[in-house]
């Protein structure tokens, strides 16, 4: 597998240790980043008819055309786009999680926390 597909805020700080800990974790060579403001929040409530259509087309091309084989979803602290607790944060992500499993595609789905440290933990 060389390509996983992370659903990620569109915060700069959030995106090499996400890219980082990806490779690490399932032995990628490169991640898709799809980026939205506030993604969990969006995918959790499903709300945004035009914005979960795109972030899905996205991935679509990610998982058919480059044979992501992961899809995650992540959250962070110190989120302008979301600015919800830790433990709201970590219920949307799980939610989204839950929701991105449903479009049905050929990949394991992710819930991935954003800590104040910047470092990745996977949750769920």
């Amino acid at each position: 597998m060389k390509f996983a597909t992370v659903i990620n805020c569109m915060d700069g700080r959030v995106q090499i240790p996400v890219i980082e800990w990806m490779r690490k974790n399932f032995g990628v060579e490169y991640v898709d980043m799809i980026t939205e403001p506030g993604p969990d929040k969006i995918l959790a409530e499903n709300s945004g008819e035009t914005v979960i259509n795109m972030l899905k087309l996205k991935t679509e091309i990610s998982v058919h055309v480059h044979g992501s084989k992961v899809i995650a979803i992540a959250g962070h602290f110190d989120c302008a786009g979301n600015p919800v607790t830790e433990d709201i944060h970590k219920k949307q992500i799980l939610e989204a999680v839950k929701n991105v499993k449903s479009w049905k595609f050929n990949a394991e789905v992710i819930g991935l926390w954003i800590d104040k440290n910047w470092e990745v933990h996977r949750i769920g």
